[in-house]
């Protein structure tokens, strides 16, 4: 498949009003995704497959990994309030299982070194600890959404 089949197949998705279309054949896999509302957000991923059988891979069980580097801290200077901000890419878990309760909770008094969530980035759930010591006014993310690097987790009152 070349680009310019692949340009169309782009424009093609996009004007039919499909969220999501994949396509593997030989040694390509293609995903296409776009957005419903009204502007059209387009991401296409197109890989290669290796040569090799790629059955003989295998999955590593999750697992929790160390504590991450610190979140970065930074103070918002109109409310006095602390923005806990995420260190890492991944999915974004307020508590450690399902079966298990929240870290924290809105209102919740902190400490430093206290766990607030769990990120996790490549099968691997990453502790994130609190490096001030407060209490949650706002939690910024809901949980088992995505995150990006930098993105505000929590709002922190040190007071």
């Amino acid at each position: 498949m070349d680009l310019k089949e692949i340009q169309n197949l782009i424009k093609f998705v996009a004007n039919s009003g499909v969220a999501e279309v994949k396509l593997e054949m030989d040694d390509v896999k293609i995903t296409i995704r776009t957005t419903l509302e009204g502007n059209v957000t387009e991401t296409t991923y197109v890989q290669q497959m290796p040569a090799q059988n790629t059955l003989q891979q295998a999955v590593a069980p999750q697992q929790i990994a160390p504590v991450v580097a610190a979140p970065e801290v930074v103070v918002v200077e109109t409310n006095n309030y602390v923005t806990i901000k995420s260190p890492i890419i991944g999915t974004f878990y307020r508590k450690p299982s399902p079966d298990k309760p929240m870290f924290t909770e809105v209102g919740s008094v902190i400490s430093k070194g206290d766990v607030l969530c769990v990120i996790e980035a490549m099968k691997l759930f990453n502790e994130i600890e609190s490096e001030i010591s407060g209490k949650i006014i706002k939690i910024l993310v809901d949980d088992m959404s995505p995150v990006e690097f930098d993105q505000p987790l929590f709002l922190v009152d040190p007071s």
